[in-house]
C-alpha cells in the first residue's frame, strides 16, 4: 500500500492528510502533534479514528493544515484520517460511520447583516 490522500474540512480549517503504514507517528504543519496542539483533548481528536478502528500505532501520518482554529483543524483532520482509513479497509466504515467521524460538520459563522450589530443580535432599541 502506498500513501492515502485525503481532505478534511470544519469551518474553515482546510487539512490534507497523508496516511501511509508506519509506527503511528502523527505530524502536523511540520510538528508532533502533541507539540501542535497544546490540550490532550485536540491530540485525543486525533487519534480517535485509529481507536475506534483498533489499528494505534500501525499507521504514519503527515498533515497540512490552514484556516480557523484549534478545535476546528482538530476536527478537520479526525474527519482526513477517518476518510484515509476507510479507503485502506472499508470495514473501518463499520466502526467510524456510528461515531459519527465521516460526516463533514457544515457548520460555518453566520455573516452579519447590515442594519445589526452582529449577525443575529439587533442595536438596542430606544422609545424617548
Amino acid at each position: 500500500m502506498s500513501i492515502v490522500h485525503k481532505i478534511g474540512r470544519r469551518k474553515t480549517s482546510v487539512a490534507r492528510v497523508y496516511v501511509k503504514p508506519g509506527s503511528g507517528n502523527i505530524t502536523v504543519n511540520g510538528k508532533d502533534a502533541k507539540d501542535y496542539f497544546s490540550t490532550d483533548v485536540m491530540v485525543y481528536k486525533l487519534n480517535q479514528p485509529f481507536i475506534l478502528s483498533e489499528t494505534v500505532g500501525q499507521y504514519d501520518v503527515t498533515v497540512n493544515v490552514f484556516g480557523g482554529g484549534n478545535t476546528g483543524q482538530a476536527e478537520a483532520i479526525r474527519l482526513g484520517i477517518s476518510r484515509a482509513l476507510c479507503e485502506i479497509n472499508a470495514e473501518f466504515r463499520l466502526a467510524l460511520k456510528p461515531a459519527g467521524l465521516l460526516t463533514r460538520d457544515a457548520r460555518m459563522v453566520e455573516r452579519k447583516k447590515p442594519g445589526q450589530k452582529k449577525a443575529r443580535k439587533r442595536f438596542q432599541f430606544s422609545k424617548r
